[in-house]
């Protein structure tokens, strides 16, 4: 809980504040990695520093933590902490990081803001960060407790045993421990962080969805190559995994980590909705193939939207698994629609029509305009916003729009 004389000042300052944000995160973000340029390596995604993606999330994410303390004393917002938790641990954040962000986090706010930090309002932000600082860090204690692993030790060769094209800009690698020691266990709908090394010598680390079911010893990715666009380059790990790892290449991946997850027994009978666009189908492919892996009989309804058929990954996996499932069904999308599905609708997800369980978990991914304007349909449709489990690609998941 934020002290009283604290949540104080924080009131009164958050304006001004989060006014500068954006400002503080960028010169933060310059700072650290002039000084502490080893924090690049298989820490951070360059791209998203690039873009600017990392510093507003971390924007974000600071501002919705000290709104939350101070809309509601004595509670923490638990989804925003989960979230992060499992992005930090998924690629091995320790808890002396948090000593090194702080220090250049605050050296940034006090010369954005200059003079009106003073020793009082100082205190009162040191408190906010160390309270979120301080639930982070127990939260991925007990993360990688539950991955067997030792904090920030979660990094493990994998041998590529097939790699299958799934369309032009698709491509799944199926991986096996090259340890010979069984596999973490991993839950439907879960990710894990990818970590290669570039051309230039850095670590660069991605997080990519389990596209299997994540039962047994083998693990499958599957990876749409990033395509620069307005400018901006192409995906500098999506083009090397696509361009130079083939079968029998080892690749380094993170134990599985994510909130977003299926964890229901398999006697459960809740219904499922999964909704997703683009690449956000593969985990609904895992936690299918998990489905049909415990013998579920739950209603199950697969929501996807697409470019086309032959553009739609892992389709033929989504028809097969459906078909093998009881009392599952799909209703595709599919902005330029072929013979390959005959019955799929045409144009953007539009869910008028579409039966919807009032009492099911739904599941969304996807691209983040399709995330609100899809969520906003179900949120229509009578499904409460409890039950909306999603997942963003990305560090925008922690932006306030995003998660509102």
């Amino acid at each position: 809980m934020l002290s009283p004389e604290s949540a104080a000042v924080v009131r009164a300052t958050l304006p001004a504040v989060a006014g500068a944000l954006d400002e503080i995160t960028t010169r933060f973000y310059g700072t650290m990695f002039r000084d502490r340029p080893e924090l690049l390596d298989g820490l951070f995604n360059r791209g998203n520093q690039a873009s600017g993606d990392q510093r507003r999330a971390l924007a974000g994410s600071i501002a919705a933590f000290a709104t939350a303390l101070l809309d509601n004393p004595g509670t923490r917002p638990d989804a925003l902490l989960d979230r992060i938790a499992h992005k930090h641990a998924a690629v091995g954040v320790t808890d002396d990081q948090y000593t090194i962000v702080h220090k250049y986090l605050f050296g940034a706010i006090a010369e954005v803001l200059g003079d009106a930090v003073t020793a009082e309002v100082a205190a009162a932000w040191d408190e906010v960060y160390w309270l979120m600082a301080g639930a982070l860090i127990g939260r991925e204690a007990r993360l990688y407790q539950d991955a067997g692993v030792a904090p920030g030790q979660v990094w493990r060769k994998w041998t590529v045993v097939e790699r299958r094209t799934e369309t032009p800009d698709v491509v799944s690698f199926v991986l096996s421990p090259s340890d010979g020691e069984p596999a973490p266990r991993a839950r439907a709908g879960q990710y894990v962080s990818v970590r290669v090394r570039m051309p230039d010598g850095v670590h660069q680390p991605r997080q990519y969805s389990l596209s299997s079911d994540p039962g047994g010893d083998l693990r499958r990715i599957t990876v749409k190559r990033v395509t620069g666009a307005d400018g901006t380059p192409d995906g500098e790990v999506s083009t090397l995994l696509h361009s130079q790892v083939n079968e029998g290449d080892e690749l380094t991946l993170s134990a599985p980590f994510g909130d977003v997850f299926l964890d229901d027994p398999a006697d459960a009978t809740t219904p499922l909705v999964l909704v997703s666009a683009g690449i956000g189908g593969t985990p609904m492919t895992s936690i299918l193939a998990h489905l049909h892996a415990i013998g579920s009989t739950r209603p199950v309804l697969v929501l996807h939207a697409d470019r086309s058929p032959a553009e739609h990954a892992l389709r033929g996996d989504t028809r097969a698994l459906v078909g093998r499932l009881t009392g599952a069904r799909t209703v595709f999308w599919y902005e330029r629609p072929g013979p390959e599905e005959p019955n799929a609708r045409e144009g953007l997800m539009n869910l008028d029509g579409v039966e919807l369980p009032q009492d099911a978990t739904v599941f969304l991914c996807g691209p983040l305009p399709f995330m609100r304007d899809v969520r906003a349909q179900l949120l229509r449709a009578g499904i409460p916003a409890q039950r909306i489990r999603y997942e963003v690609f990305g560090p925008d998941l922690w932006l306030p729009d995003a998660a509102s």
